[in-house]
């Protein structure tokens, strides 16, 4: 045992390629296997919409607030969702305190980039008075235990927090002008699309689902597809490394729809043994 901690200390690669060539990982799973998913959904009381999501150790909490704010000028008809990946050095040894890092950054864009590509969220549903009055969702997505596979987890939590919101009805006062709360009576967002990434690391020929942050250090690339329910494709993300022949895109692809109705399934099982009877 002491040997073969060693040799991956020492050769982490090699040590690596001597599972891949048994069609295997380090940690027992087969290279299409992903790790256990669970969803938590309203762990937040505080928060009008939140959810919890471990991808084997990959720990990620997501809590949204809903607020007024103005619609923008050039859309009077819309609101605002506003996505922030945190990753604080608690998750992690690599994170550091201080302004949010470039991985945190690109995750952050990489949600944003899905909320305008999936149109999961219409913003005119987020208006409540043309030209007066939006809602803004600030959704704050925080990683508590950093193991790989950063994006889908991040995702997962944002797509069943959403589906946990619940928005108080607002009228304003024709007097004041002022907007007036209604919190007794609440309706769930309208959500139009519920997409699910699914992220893959290339070894040599190989491609492997769901990595952990050793695979993904030892990887020469990392690839995220992101899916809706129809199969449609919301987004193909690939930040630099090797490249993906037509073939195994595809085959990228079709995983990523199967592992879509396996998310799905999971979450609406949850949402549903939530709500009242």
């Amino acid at each position: 045992m002491a040997a073969a901690g060693g040799f991956r200390t020492v050769e982490p690669l090699e040590y690596y390629r001597r599972f891949l060539k048994e069609n295997c990982r380090p940690d027992g799973r087969e290279l299409g296997e992903f790790r256990t998913t669970t969803v938590n959904i309203g762990s937040i009381t505080t928060a009008d919409g939140s959810a919890l999501v471990k991808l084997g150790n990959t720990t990620v909490i997501c809590g949204i607030k809903a607020e007024f704010a103005a619609p923008p000028v050039d859309s009077s008809n819309k609101g605002y969702i506003v996505p922030n990946v945190d990753l604080p050095p608690l998750c992690s040894p690599r994170f550091r305190p201080g302004p949010p890092g470039e991985e945190a950054q690109a995750a952050s864009q990489f949600i944003a980039d899905v909320i305008e590509n999936s149109q999961l969220v219409m913003k005119e549903d987020l208006c409540i008075v043309d030209g007066k009055l939006a809602w803004v969702l600030y959704c704050d997505i925080i990683c508590l235990d950093y193991d790989g596979n950063l994006l889908d987890a991040c995702m997962c939590a944002f797509v069943a927090a959403l589906r946990n919101v619940q928005l108080p009805a607002v009228t304003i006062n024709e007097e004041t002008g002022l907007a007036e709360v209604n919190l007794e009576e609440k309706t769930p967002l309208t959500m139009r699309k519920q997409p699910v990434a699914t992220s893959f690391v290339l070894f040599d020929s190989l491609v492997i689902v769901d990595p952990t942050t050793e695979e993904e250090d030892l990887a020469t690339g990392v690839l995220t597809i992101v899916t809706d329910e129809e199969g449609n494709l919301c987004s193909v993300y690939k930040p630099g490394g090797s490249t993906v022949t037509g073939a195994k895109l595809q085959d990228c692809i079709s995983r990523a729809r199967t592992r879509h109705a396996e998310v799905k399934k999971l979450m609406d099982k949850v949402i549903k043994s939530i709500k009242p009877s």
